[in-house]
């Protein structure tokens, strides 16, 4: 592979669902179909084990799961990206290789859940796993809901050192990441920079030079044809669109927990199935009003 092959491409990727059966299992069935829905509306990759899945709330068997079935689902159609998660070296680094087997093209790190530590804690950490991993990697740099996130200058020295380090997913408004991808340009490591935040300023960022976003699938499909409008040039239309889906993005974004429990059904809905469980919070009848409102306004997934 490649340096250039080993870039993920840029555009917008949704980042699955946990979705739950009556029996608090993995639903199958619903986390196929998100995988055909995005495919279908236009995913240049798919992300799996990121925030939105729960991945706090699912066991090391269950991320086994969700990477297999989104394998075979995807069926090579589009790359797949698989989220590490892990408090040591080893846990990531044999997530990391399982989800490498199974046929996943890049890697994104998050990192560990201890707290209160120096910068060059989470540096080495990164640079570790990185050594021990075959095959492109980029790291969640998300301060914001992560509680500890990496310099610009870490990060350019983290790409020196590990050949692999490929692209950066960020959690910030978009005058930080455009700081962030000023300052790697200017340091001579212009690595691919993609925002989150569900799509909140999706066009700002855009403009201030990320390769795309990496949100959930609710409103994915709306964010594919804003992107598309602005890279073709039509920022009226892209604006336009904007202003049409910010209203549920603000409402699911207001918490993890509301992502994880109203963005869901937002999704589901759209696509034509139902949410049976729920291991974080549970809704509240007026959340599920505002959430079928939101669901309806948006219409059937594109």
């Amino acid at each position: 592979m490649t340096a250039n092959d080993a870039l993920p491409p840029g555009g917008i990727w949704p980042v699955l669902y946990a979705y739950f059966d009556p029996h608090n299992l993995l639903d199958r069935n619903a986390m196929r179909a998100q995988v055909d829905a995005t495919i279908h509306a236009g995913a240049p990759g798919i992300v799996i084990l990121g925030l939105a899945a729960e991945v706090h709330r699912v066991s090391l068997e269950e991320k086994h799961h969700v990477i297999d079935w989104a394998s075979t689902d995807i069926d090579a159609r589009v790359p797949l990206a698989v989220t590490i998660t892990g408090d040591t070296v080893d846990a990531q680094a044999a997530l990391a290789d399982y989800a490498v087997t199974r046929g996943a093209s890049w890697l994104i790190l998050q990192p560990p859940s201890a707290r209160n530590q120096p910068e060059s804690f989470y540096f080495d950490f990164f640079a570790d796993v990185m050594e021990r991993v075959h095959a492109p990697v980029g790291i969640q740099n998300a301060p914001e809901y992560l509680g500890v996130g990496l310099s610009a200058e870490s990060i350019v020295e983290l790409a020196r050192q590990r050949d692999n380090f490929r692209w950066l997913k960020g959690e910030g408004p978009a005058i930080v990441v455009r700081q962030t991808v000023d300052q790697l340009r200017a340091l001579g490591t212009p690595l691919p920079v993609f925002n989150g935040r569900g799509g909140q300023e999706i066009i700002d960022n855009l403009r201030a030079g990320c390769a795309g976003l990496i949100v959930a699938p609710d409103t994915f499909d709306r964010q594919v044809a804003i992107q598309r409008a602005f890279v073709a040039g039509d920022e009226a239309r892209a604006e336009a669109l904007y202003a049409e889906v910010l209203p549920s993005i603000v409402f699911v974004m207001q918490s993890l927990d509301s992502l994880t429990c109203y963005g869901k059904r937002i999704a589901a809905w759209r696509m034509g199935f139902d949410v049976h469980h729920d291991r974080g919070i549970a809704p509240t009848a007026f959340g599920l009003e505002c959430a079928r409102r939101f669901a309806q306004r948006l219409g059937a997934y594109a």
